[in-house]
C-alpha cells in the first residue's frame, strides 16, 4: 500500500501545471524537447528535404539547403544521426557514395513539421513583407547613427 502511494506521488510530481502534460527529465515540456532536437538553422530544412526525396545523397542536400556551408551541413547531419533522426548509409564505393534517410523517429518529426511548412506557405507573402519592413527600419536606424 505504501509503495502504491509513493508511486502515485512520484507520478504526480512529474506532471506540469497542465495535468495532461508530463514533465520530462531535463525538459520543461514536449515542445522544449522538440526544439532541442531541431535546434539549429538548418536541421528543419534537412529533415524537410530528406522527407521529400527519400534517401538523399549529400550533394543533393547541399544544393537543396541553399547557403549552408559544407562544414555546417556535415555537423548538422552528424547531430541528426546521433539523435536518431537520420540514418547515414555508406556504400563503400569509389567514388564515395553516401545517402541519408529518415529513421522512424525522424519520419514522425517530419510529419510534425508539416503544419509549420503549410503555415509558411500560406503566409509567405506577409512574412516577406514584414521582414522587408523590419530590414528597412533597421537600415534607417543605422543610417541615423
Amino acid at each position: 500500500m505504501l509503495s502504491d502511494r509513493s508511486n502515485q506521488a512520484e507520478a504526480q510530481a512529474h506532471l506540469s501545471a497542465d495535468a495532461n502534460t508530463p514533465m520530462l527529465p531535463g525538459f520543461t515540456c514536449g515542445l522544449d524537447a522538440t526544439l532541442r532536437v531541431i535546434a539549429g538553422k538548418w536541421k528543419p530544412l534537412i529533415l524537410y528535404f530528406v522527407a521529400q526525396d527519400g534517401p538523399t545523397r549529400y550533394g543533393a542536400l547541399r544544393r537543396a539547403v541553399r547557403d549552408v556551408s559544407d562544414k555546417m551541413l556535415i555537423q548538422q547531419l552528424k547531430e541528426l544521426e546521433a539523435d536518431g533522426l537520420v540514418k547515414r548509409t555508406d556504400y563503400r564505393e569509389i567514388p564515395p557514395r553516401v545517402d541519408y534517410s529518415l529513421t522512424p523517429l525522424g519520419r514522425s518529426l517530419a510529419q510534425a513539421l508539416v503544419p509549420l511548412c503549410s503555415w509558411g506557405t500560406d503566409n509567405m507573402a506577409e512574412v516577406t513583407r514584414v521582414f522587408a519592413q523590419r530590414d528597412a527600419l533597421s537600415t534607417e536606424a543605422k543610417a541615423r547613427k
